[in-house]
């Protein structure tokens, strides 16, 4: 009953959804402009690669971060993803080759791997159980919005200025961000110090059982995500939209219009048939996508793609929570992101192989995600449906 004592709409509440926001912009920022980035300094054929290796890294760190959230705390684990993000935004100018960017993406995954993983428990322990779908909305919503305008003031400042001062933005929103962990309070009950055999993972720290669910819906429906990221800049591009951000900026508004009112939906309706209504609209979206031949189709697709994600995002996430063992929340969401890093890393890496610069295969992928999506949507009729 403790938890009833605790509302969502509180300062703690507030400063991690400004902190995720910062976050959530600061890495996204640097999305529209990388793959021309990386054309420039003769690799246009690893395109695929910047986001894999970014998710490659974020996913394989899970595991520890799920693991040190449950003991060291959730607010150091937090404060770890800005730092990389931080320093990293200070290093892509210096390691101007191929070899050294694409490093840097390695570890630069890292600051996904470890924020979101402890602000999503973060949250849980603010919230009344009964309003988590609401309460990952609202936070959701204000990631989303860092996710919104970071590719638009990265595309702007790529177009207007260069690309070192876009790095160096990267880190500024990355400080801002760690400036504001150090005003939270700590609340995992019983904090451990930080000590070198918490990093010694067996195979049970590394997924949930009982998430796995969760997992699976997560992978699948990212997939996408992951060709999205990959290849829209180009798609955008060839359509004659000359901010690459646009894309990401209107599906993500589109998402934020309705995150409260789908995570107050999962809370009242039940998570797995909100679930299924996300990804039957997502469904839709990526066919959109594919078939856009114009400017105005291609935003209508980012705008369909937005609602499906602002649907799904905060049930899964809530899905995710009321699965877990309460002592091992951080483990639960830890495998939740996996699948997620799995899904986005995969996605980009069919994506950026089969698309090899050759713009009239974009559809393809996009119809190929489309079936991913689908076989989901079956999986969750078949064995949830009732639920």
């Amino acid at each position: 009953m403790a938890k009833q004592k605790h509302p969502i709409y509180n300062l703690q509440f507030g400063l991690v959804c400004m902190s995720s926001l910062l976050f959530s912009a600061s890495f996204n920022m640097l999305i529209p402009e990388l793959p021309a980035y990386l054309s420039s300094l003769g690799g246009a054929e690893y395109k695929g690669l910047i986001v894999a290796l970014f998710t490659l890294t974020a996913g394989i760190s899970r595991p520890f971060s799920g693991r040190l959230t449950d003991t060291v705390g959730r607010v150091p684990v937090m404060a770890f993803g800005s730092i990389v993000c931080f320093v990293c935004g200070f290093l892509y100018p210096v390691l101007g080759s191929v070899a050294g960017f694409l490093f840097l993406r390695l570890i630069h995954g890292f600051s996904t791997g470890f924020k979101p993983t402890a602000t999503a428990a973060y949250v849980a322990d603010i919230a009344p159980p009964e309003r988590w779908g609401e309460a990952m909305g609202i936070h959701g919503l204000c990631f989303s919005t860092g996710l919104a305008i970071g590719p638009a003031i990265g595309s702007y400042i790529g177009m207007h200025y260069s690309l070192d001062i876009l790095f160096y933005c990267s880190s500024a929103f990355a400080l801002l961000s760690i400036l504001i962990l150090m005003n939270m309070k700590e609340t995992l009950p019983s904090k451990q110090k930080f000590r070198p055999s918490l990093l010694k993972i067996s195979r049970h720290d590394i997924i949930a059982i009982e998430a796995l669910p969760a997992g699976i819906v997560t992978f699948m429906s990212y997939a996408g995500y992951g060709a999205i990221l990959t290849l829209i800049p180009d798609w955008t591009a060839h359509l004659g939209i000359a901010n690459k951000g646009m894309f990401f900026m209107v599906f993500t508004l589109a998402s934020l219009l309705i995150r409260f009112i789908a995570g107050k939906a999962s809370d009242r309706h039940g998570r797995t048939r909100v679930i299924i209504i996300g990804l039957g609209i997502l469904l839709i979206s990526l066919i959109v996508i594919g078939y856009a031949a114009t400017p105005a189709g291609l935003m209508v697709g980012a705008g369909i793609y937005g609602v499906a994600s602002g649907i799904l995002s905060p049930a899964i996430n809530a899905w995710t929570i009321d699965m877990s063992h309460p002592d091992h929340r951080g483990k639960a969401v830890a495998t939740m992101y996996i699948a997620l890093e799995a899904g986005i890393g995969l996605g980009a890496l069919f994506a950026g192989w089969y698309y090899a610069d050759v713009i009239a295969r974009v559809p393809a992928v996009m119809y190929s995600c489309a079936a991913v999506v689908a076989i989901c949507l079956v999986y969750m009729l078949v064995k949830f449906r009732k639920a």
